[in-house]
């Protein structure tokens, strides 16, 4: 593997991502990018143009972000696996590079910001860590640290800094919200409790505004705290008297302070609201729910808000979703109305296709989805299937159909359709019980008419398709895999098609005679196989690591490489004139391979999810990989090899 990082690199060209974590979500000062996470890697992107670039420097999934008052930094923190310690990465923006590399919390970093003049990193460790630690950025020393809160207390959740104050900063979490006040000279942090009275609150998030301190809580209030006398102030929408103004249902999950005593604030159940606050006659403090919004495009699933970045002084702003979705609004309009601008996957990404004659498309599928993309990362079609996965895609050649395989042990078949709504699939048939334990893999023929599928029970079957593509036929059974079928490949002419299985088995099958060609054995569980170009070897891979060449005639290994050091390799594609192979796998690399020599040509570093599925575009200009943790990342397919 060493010596794959010597070689060149694949040059990323973008990314469709978005992990929705707490307050993940940033505005740059300079008011034209946004700031994200997807698995381990930090996206900045123009709002107008798309265009990306990215940091990666973190081993494991980032946790936490946020960017300096004056935009030179941008700090992130990451999670990691037990007992060992996690990083907090501090970027130089201009330079787009690591600018310090910190290590003190264990495990995870909860919470991070920057003090008013950038002087200070201010970071909160997690659960199993449970203290925080104020940085000092130009030395790159930690300054103090101190346990976060009280040992009977709950776990801490979130920070925030003073507006102008470079020594105080505020903490708060379940039970436990604090004023902190840094001694630099004598390195240490002293805190004051704030006093909330009976009450029993669990803080999820918290902004300073002029003189209050205000923190969302998950019983779906607003506290309200004077900075100066460090009591609470105000209670609200609803308080302890819930008949004027209920709570937030599912607790308040982002907040943002605009001006004049109103605030943006997020919900759990997916809803932002404008709200504004004021001192009556009687000196009661008041709420108002001036405007709101609810995602119209999610159904029964339950979708919280994760973060709200405002853009300037709020006129426009950005809502972070959990289920990856990200929504431009603007405070001028007259109802709240959300711009979708950003949509990916919230889940593993199970399968990619691209169709035969295009490379301006493709489409990829989840748990419950099937999704179509132009090659600019927009999405254009949706389908849905509640609450079953789509184990496998196909599109025939003509482009008219859409065969979806899922793990329900139903094949259903699509076409597509234009009306006033717009283009949307149609549903021609459902093949009902077409595997006993799920439809795991899918092929279709030339023509479109021939559907070659695997299940979990390791039978391949043969399915006839009508001419209108409204019905379908058993045509034939083959049963001699004993596992779960994982890729099935359709010669050129149709005439032959090979499957790979769980069970150690790679077979060849003649779909004219309808039986078995040949077979080959290894002790692995083979997870993917392609055609050469002339179709008369075959290449494997699975858990072994290693890619095996084979004959088709006699089944004889003709070579092995060692495909990975570590993790199985999930995913193989080969370029249509058969030089290049391509292949991922647990180890989140991106390999190129010389077909004839074997060896690797090129290396592409990105992914923080195993990869699941490969395809490299009709007319060779990319490569397209998407991986376990819903990111699908498309790769410039280096030039020198077209």
């Amino acid at each position: 593997m060493a010596k794959c990082y010597d070689g060149p690199r694949l040059e990323l060209d973008y990314v469709i991502g978005y992990s929705g974590i707490p307050n993940g979500l940033k505005v740059h000062p300079d008011r034209q990018h946004l700031i994200y996470s997807l698995g381990n890697t930090v996206i900045i992107e123009n709002i107008e143009t798309k265009k990306q670039q990215t940091l990666m420097g973190h081993s494991g999934d980032v946790s936490c972000l946020t960017v300096s008052n004056t935009g030179n930094y941008i700090a992130s923190g990451q999670v990691i696996h037990m007992g060992f310690k996690a990083d907090i990465i501090i970027w130089d923006y201009q330079k787009k590079e690591l600018y310090a590399r910190l290590q003190l919390h264990k495990v995870k970093i909860e919470g991070l910001v920057f003090s008013p003049n950038d002087t200070y990193l201010l970071s909160l460790g997690g659960q199993d860590d449970g203290s925080v630690v104020v940085w000092d950025v130009k030395t790159k020393d930690a300054i103090c640290g101190s346990p976060a809160q009280l040992e009977s207390a709950g776990i801490t959740a979130a920070v925030a800094y003073h507006e102008t104050d470079e020594n105080c900063f505020f903490t708060c979490g379940d039970g436990t919200l604090r004023v902190w006040e840094l001694d630099v000279k004598n390195r240490k942090i002293k805190p004051t409790d704030v006093n909330i009275g009976q009450m029993n609150r669990v803080c999820k998030c918290i902004q300073m505004k002029d003189n209050y301190l205000l923190c969302g809580t998950t019983t779906g209030d607003i506290l309200g705290v004077n900075i100066g006398s460090k009591l609470l102030q105000f209670l609200g929408p609803g308080g302890p008297n819930i008949k004027t103004q209920k709570n937030f249902s599912c607790g308040v999950t982002a907040l943002a302070h605009i001006k004049d005593n109103q605030m943006l604030i997020g919900s759990g159940e997916g809803e932002v609201a404008l709200v504004s606050y004021h001192l009556n006659k009687k000196n009661n403090w008041v709420f108002k729910k001036e405007r709101n919004w609810f995602d119209k495009n999610v159904s029964k699933e339950k979708v919280g808000v994760a973060a709200i970045a405002l853009r300037g002084k709020g006129h426009q702003f950005f809502v972070g979703l959990t289920n990856s979705q990200i929504y431009r609004f603007n405070l001028s309009d007259s109802e709240l109305e959300g711009n979708l601008i950003k949509t990916c996957h919230n889940s593993s990404v199970t399968d990619i296709a691209f169709p035969a004659r295009t490379s301006e498309l493709f489409v990829t599928s989840q748990l419950g989805q099937i999704r179509f993309w132009l090659m600019n990362g927009k999405e254009i079609l949706r389908q849905e299937v509640a609450n079953m996965t789509c184990t496998s895609v196909a599109l025939t050649q003509d482009g008219r159909m859409v065969y979806s395989a899922w793990n329900d042990g139903k094949i259903r078949g699509y076409s597509f359709k234009r009306d006033k709504s717009g283009l949307h699939l149609d549903p021609k048939f459902t093949i009902h019980d077409a595997h006993s334990n799920g439809v795991t893999a899918l092929a279709c023929t030339s023509d479109g008419h021939c559907i070659i599928s695997g299940g979990g029970e390791g039978q391949v079957r043969i399915w006839r398709v009508s001419d209108d593509y409204c019905t379908t036929q058993l045509e034939h059974n083959m049963m001699e895999h004993k596992g779960s079928v994982s890729a099935i490949r359709i010669s050129k002419h149709d005439n032959m098609c090979v499957s790979s299985s769980f069970d150690g088995t790679t077979i060849i099958w003649n779909l004219e005679r309808k039986n078995r060609s040949q077979i080959v054995f290894a002790n692995t569980l083979f997870k993917c196989v392609v055609y050469n170009r002339e179709e008369n070897q075959i290449v494997t891979s699975g858990t072994d690591r290693k890619l095996v060449y084979w004959d088709v005639l006699d089944g004889s290994r003709i070579r092995v490489l060692d495909g990975s050091e570590s993790g199985s390799i999930n995913a193989m594609d080969i370029t249509a004139d058969g030089s290049v192979i391509a292949t991922g796998g647990d180890d989140k690399i991106l390999k190129l391979w010389n077909y004839d020599t074997g060896e690797v040509i090129s290396v592409g570093l990105g992914h923080s999810g195993n990869i699941q599925r490969i395809k490299i575009s009709p007319d060779n200009s990319h490569i397209v990989s998407v991986s376990a943790d819903g990111a699908i990342l498309v790769w410039k397919f280096p030039r020198d090899l077209i």
